[in-house]
C-alpha cells in the first residue's frame, strides 16, 4: 500500500501551499504511474540526468504564478542545487488557460526539435503579458523563435501540422490523473519518495525540501 501525508498548508496565498509526499506504488492514491510516465513527453533535462535529484514542474505558459517561479525561486534553485549537481528539472505541460496555452507548449515542443527548447521556453516567460490576454498568437510565437534562434519556417511547419498537440493534450491529463490541479505544481522525485508542492511557494519551502529529501 502506498503512503500519503499530507501536512499543514506552508503558506496561504490565493494558491494554498500543499505539502505532501506519496510512494511510487500500484495502489498510490494519486494514480498508477512510473517514473518513466511522469517525465515521459516533458521537456529536456536541465542539469545532469544522473541527479540525485529529479524536479518535475506542471506549468502553464500563462499562468501568473508560472512566471512569478521563473522570474524568482527558479533561478536560485538552478544555481544552489542544479548547478551543482544536486538536482535536475524537467518541465512538463499543464495549459490549463485554454488553447493558447495549448499553442504555446505546442511551439516549445518544436523548438526542442531544434534543440533550443529551453531558449524558447524562457523567451516565453520574459515577454509573459497576463492571463487570456491575447499575446499568445502565431505571431508573438514567430518572433519568440527569432530571439531564441531557431528556423522560423520549420516551427511553422511543426506548428501547421500540429505535431505535438496530442502530447500537449495528453500531458495535461496525465497531470489531471495523477492529482495535479493547479499550476505551478511540482513533484520532487528521489528514489521512489516524491514531495508535491503546488503554487509558486517562497525559496524555503523548495530549500527545506530539497535538502531533506
Amino acid at each position: 500500500m502506498a503512503k500519503y501525508y499530507i501536512a499543514i498548508p506552508i503558506a496561504i496565498g490565493i494558491i494554498a501551499g500543499i505539502f505532501s509526499a506519496v510512494y511510487f506504488g500500484k495502489t498510490s492514491p494519486e494514480g498508477d504511474f512510473t517514473k518513466r510516465e511522469l517525465l515521459e513527453g516533458g521537456s529536456p533535462y536541465v542539469g545532469n540526468p544522473s541527479a540525485p535529484i529529479t524536479i518535475v514542474e506542471f506549468g502553464d505558459y500563462q499562468c501568473t504564478f508560472c512566471y512569478k517561479f521563473h522570474g524568482s525561486s527558479l533561478n536560485t534553485i538552478k544555481q544552489e542545487y542544479i548547478v551543482t549537481g544536486k538536482a535536475n528539472l524537467v518541465f512538463r505541460d499543464f495549459p490549463l488557460n485554454g488553447p493558447d496555452s495549448v499553442l504555446a507548449a505546442e511551439a516549445s515542443h518544436c523548438a526542442k526539435d531544434q534543440g533550443r527548447f529551453w531558449e524558447y521556453h524562457d523567451q516565453i516567460y520574459q515577454n509573459w503579458a497576463g492571463e487570456r490576454t491575447g499575446w499568445i498568437n502565431r505571431e508573438s510565437l514567430q518572433r519568440f523563435a527569432q530571439n531564441a534562434g531557431l528556423d522560423v519556417e520549420l516551427l511553422n511547419v511543426c506548428l501547421d501540422d500540429k505535431k505535438y498537440t496530442q502530447q500537449v493534450l495528453n500531458s495535461y491529463k496525465f497531470g489531471q490523473a495523477i492529482g495535479i490541479s493547479a499550476t505551478p505544481s511540482f513533484l520532487i522525485l528521489n528514489g521512489e519518495k516524491i514531495i508535491k508542492i503546488t503554487g509558486n511557494q517562497p525559496i524555503d519551502v523548495f530549500r527545506k525540501t530539497l535538502d531533506g529529501i
